[in-house]
């Protein structure tokens, strides 16, 4: 079933270059939705235990030591879920916009759900690492060729970021094989190195620069509001939805447990910077006209929290973590799909412009305040458990540095209502008095966002099953491994 998970992406996406038309994208979405069966069918048979399932291992490069070795355990089952649930939302998102070259557009949505899918199962940092480069490339083409304004410019600046810091974690990667007694790429073999902290602490920022670059972690988030904003809709939401999330899973799965002793060295560091984070992109977010970019920036303070729950390093904050991966994906393809609407349909994503369109688009407005609810996490909204588990787990290592991260609730419900306001009430204008309320592909994505918002925030309890084990047994091996040093 991995196998078939992995290649069926690809696969398509080469059938899908001899298609022309409107059937590509129909073809398109029937290939995600296949996959999104083949991804219901591991679920209904896995066991929510801490042990890797549906594990395939097959030498690859023998010579030096690398195996395709890839399974799914519960950690890694809500990013397959993650990617399976958005890729079809994301295609069906598209089906009003009008591509040049169709063909390879979704091909290459496709392809990079492959590279997406080796990064979340890989049980081989070399197979880590090539998944890391395979959903680089489509991503990159998505941007550089049905972009906006200034797209080849911003789309280089993005490629130079994330493959710079991509070399930093093979840097890391080939020194940890070479330490390896088997020179092996296999993820226990690397999990059981005892490496000083001196050394541990280099390969920490070797990952740590690749992983806060791709989520991104102030400061290396300046690639992202210009990328998110130039990208066609489809691939922002390639990005924010499930790119993104690559970055937090590298801190779960290679990041912390590879180098314990350099994670607690620089713990506080890390936090810190993710704090900053939050409070940086809230502020700038206030200042915002562009309804794209305002969305870019609320990303990072989102994703600041998350990190900072994950290296708080306690059960509260991974289980939050993960379930807000999830949360967050769908939340923010919501907010792009709906000022994509708006923009298409006014020709301009200046809030300062909008106003009054709830009078004629009614079934957008209420779509819209459902998916803000998500995102500034009311209670009984997907968002509202993740920051809870966050906010308890940031407690827990320190009750001030809590208080500041609290601001991402406060400083989100401000400039998001706000948003709704200027979009959505007061009197319509020469713009918005003809909007068209949304139909078809549109209503039904909508209505597919806001039922995953309301479900997740009613009765999340299976999400959490699915991971808690893994969870508990990755923090115990991390701790025993600390206890371990001392």
């Amino acid at each position: 079933m991995t196998v078939i998970l992995l290649f069926l992406p690809l696969f398509a996406a080469l059938v899908l270059l001899f298609f022309k038309g409107n059937s590509v994208k129909n073809l398109a979405l029937f290939f995600a939705l296949a996959e999104l069966v083949v991804a219901a069918i591991i679920i209904s048979g896995f066991h929510a235990d801490a042990t890797y399932q549906y594990v395939v291992d097959y030498p690859w490069i023998a010579d030096f030591g690398i195996h395709f070795k890839a399974g799914i355990d519960g950690i890694s089952l809500i990013t397959v879920i993650l990617t399976t649930i958005l890729v079809p939302l994301i295609i069906l998102s598209t089906f009003k916009h009008k591509y040049s070259n169709p063909a390879a557009f979704y091909a290459l949505i496709l392809f990079m759900q492959t590279g997406l899918l080796l990064v979340f199962t890989a049980m081989d940092a070399f197979l880590f690492y090539v998944g890391w480069e395979v959903a680089l490339i489509p991503i990159y083409f998505i941007c550089a060729l049905w972009g906006g304004e200034n797209r080849v410019k911003v789309t280089i600046k993005f490629f130079i970021y994330t493959f710079a810091g991509s070399l930093f974690m093979l840097l890391g990667i080939i020194y940890l094989h070479l330490q390896t007694p088997d020179k092996s790429f296999d993820i226990q073999s690397i999990y059981n190195l005892s490496l000083d902290s001196y050394h541990q602490g280099w390969i920490f920022w070797a990952f740590f620069i690749a992983f806060a670059i791709k989520m991104p972690i102030f400061p290396f988030h300046t690639w992202q509001p210009d990328t998110y904003t130039t990208a066609p809709t489809g691939g922002t939401m390639m990005l924010s939805g499930i790119m993104l999330k690559m970055g937090i899973y590298g801190v779960i799965r290679w990041l912390i447990p590879v180098a314990p002793l350099g994670f607690v060295h620089w713990q506080s560091t890390a936090i810190i910077l993710s704090i900053i984070g939050i409070v940086y992109a809230s502020l700038i977010a206030f200042n915002q006209k562009d309804g794209k970019r305002l969305i870019a920036y609320s990303s990072i303070a989102h994703v600041g929290l998350i990190s900072a729950g994950i290296f708080a390093w306690n059960i509260q904050g991974m289980q939050g973590a993960i379930i807000q991966m999830l949360s967050h994906g769908i939340n923010v393809i919501g907010l792009f799909f709906v000022i994509d609407i708006i923009s298409r349909r006014i020709n301009t994503r200046d809030i300062s412009l909008m106003g009054g369109i709830a009078k004629s688009a009614p079934f957008l407005a209420a779509s819209f305040i459902i998916i803000i609810m998500g995102t500034v996490a009311l209670p009984l909204t997907n968002g509202f458990i993740g920051e809870f588990l966050l906010m308890n787990g940031i407690f827990q290592y320190n009750i001030w540095l809590v208080a500041i991260a609290g601001l991402t609730i406060i400083f989100g419900a401000v400039y998001m209502l706000r948003m709704y306001k200027q979009v959505m009430q007061g009197e319509a204008n020469s713009l918005t008095s003809s909007f068209v309320d949304v139909s078809g592909s549109e209503k039904l994505f909508l209505i597919t966002i806001c039922a995953l918002v309301i479900m997740i925030g009613v009765y999340p309890q299976p999400l959490q099953h699915l991971s808690e084990a893994s969870v508990t047994n990755l923090i115990e091996q991390v701790n025993q491994k600390l206890i371990s040093a001392k």
